[in-house]
């Protein structure tokens, strides 16, 4: 007789999702482990048969969400036909990532100083990747501009579309995503 095998959760995604949210919600310095363990249901020191200590979940959190983005951003830059589709490729992704995780932004936005400096420089280096994926489509859709030029505009756009921690929530996210695209691709077309 076989029995059924119950999947395991996966204990370390729920670890940085709690602690996400306390971060978010309190601040890299005014949480606790024994309050990270306490919002999965384990003790405090059981969290570190998963992590060495809050600056290894933050640091993880962190590179984790540039890594996702850099290599998404990759994807969707060079998978469609054209670079108009490409930039609308990005901007979705962008957008669902937006309003799906307000508390990585708000983490990142607060507490990216917080991370050691290897890890930080790592994430900073995944960062830049990521904004050059944009670059490189923008610079199809407008060649005259500069690098520089586009590079800033990316960073606007990003600004523009990372302010769901704040924005997001009196509009259904559908409509919230409709919203932030099209002022992406208005803030996109005023480029020269």
């Amino acid at each position: 007789m076989t029995t059924a095998r119950i999947p395991t959760r996966n204990r370390r995604a729920e670890i940085l999702g709690a602690a996400a949210a306390l971060f978010a919600a309190r601040g890299f310095h005014g949480v606790s482990i024994e309050d990270i363990g306490s919002a999965v249901g384990i003790s405090g020191p059981a969290l570190y048969r998963h992590f060495s200590g809050k600056d290894a979940l933050l640091r993880e959190m962190l590179l984790d969400i540039s890594e996702r983005l850099h290599e998404q951003g990759a994807r969707l830059a060079t998978a469609p036909p054209t670079a108009e589709a490409a930039l609308d490729a990005l901007l979705g992704g962008h957008i669902e990532f937006a309003l799906g995780n307000p508390e990585l932004i708000r983490v990142h936005e607060r507490e990216l100083d917080n991370v050691p400096e290897p890890a930080r420089r790592a994430i900073r280096r995944l960062q830049r990747l990521y904004v050059e994926e944009w670059v490189t489509v923008l610079s199809e859709l407008h060649p005259s501009c500069e690098p520089a030029r586009l590079r800033a505009a990316t960073h606007a756009v990003f600004g523009l579309l990372n302010s769901t921690p704040r924005s997001a929530g009196e509009l259904p996210p559908e409509a919230m995503a409709a919203v932030l695209h099209e002022m992406a691709r208005a803030a996109f077309a005023a480029l020269p």
